[in-house]
């Protein structure tokens, strides 16, 4: 088998008495789509966020490419190639696609010289221009943000996470407030994504997550309870009576 792209061991997350985490281990190998689900409060943001740099575990490890990321600043897990998303949309609304998209290339840089002439960076436009393309956006290009339909700019904030070239792509519930159709659009866009990168993403859409991923993570309580392929999740006692009892629908 392949090694994990990323990994994490024994992990486990603490907001003073309070346990979010306790002793999650987990391997993700690449070019797979895992879906992490489960009720509400069984864990998932903090997972999430822990995975993303944003939290710190409390105990154990998380690993990407083999490399302890301990002591791994936020901000750094994108330069390793580590992206996400958020529940909440969160672009510059007053700024076309293109300049949303182009001031993500802009950040990711080493170095920018505030003083140097934007013509000399063209090929941040052109970056740009290549993740507008990758989530269907590219006759949008000089749309105000602010008035992208909801589902559009979900997908526009999935081209600002693509300007890092991240190997894995964090995506906490890309369908959120979508109608049917829309999560159609979102659901073909993972796909194609999916072929090229490694997936995580925290859903509750159930049929969605059946039909499009590799794997399942089930939490509960902070507790990983089940990891498997989406049959074996369904078949799960212990799954359908915390969770996929109360979640049969596709919107």
């Amino acid at each position: 088998m392949t090694a994990p792209l990323l990994a994490v061991e024994n992990v486990g997350r603490r907001f003073g008495g309070f346990v979010a985490l306790e002793g999650v281990t987990a391997a993700f190998q690449p070019g797979k789509v895992t879906s992490i689900i489960g009720p509400n409060g069984a864990g998932k943001s903090t997972f999430f966020n822990v995975l993303s740099g944003v939290l710190t575990p409390s105990s154990g490890s998380v690993r990407f490419k083999g490399k302890d990321l301990a002591g791994v600043r936020q901000h750094e897990f994108v330069h390793l190639g580590i992206a996400r998303s958020y529940q909440i949309t969160n672009i510059f609304p007053e700024l076309s696609a293109h300049e949303n998209v182009r001031v993500a290339a802009q950040a990711g840089r080493a170095r920018y010289n505030i003083w140097t002439n934007r013509k000399r960076f063209s090929e941040l436009d052109d970056k740009a221009d290549a993740a507008l393309v990758a989530v269907g956006l590219a006759a949008k290009r000089t749309e105000t943000a602010k008035f992208l339909a909801h589902g559009q700019q979900r997908a526009l904030e999935i081209a600002i996470a693509l300007t890092s070239d991240p190997q894995v792509l964090l995506l906490d519930e890309p369908t959120a407030g979508m109608g049917p159709e829309e999560t159609r659009d979102m659901v073909a866009l993972l796909e194609k994504l999916a072929s090229e990168r490694t997936i995580l993403l925290v859903e509750h859409k159930m049929k969605m997550i059946l039909g499009l991923s590799d794997r399942i993570l089930v939490l509960h309580h902070g507790r990983l309870i089940a990891d498997g392929s989406p049959r074996d999740i369904q078949t799960d006692s212990e799954v359908r009576r915390v969770y996929l009892g109360q979640n049969d629908g596709y919107a």
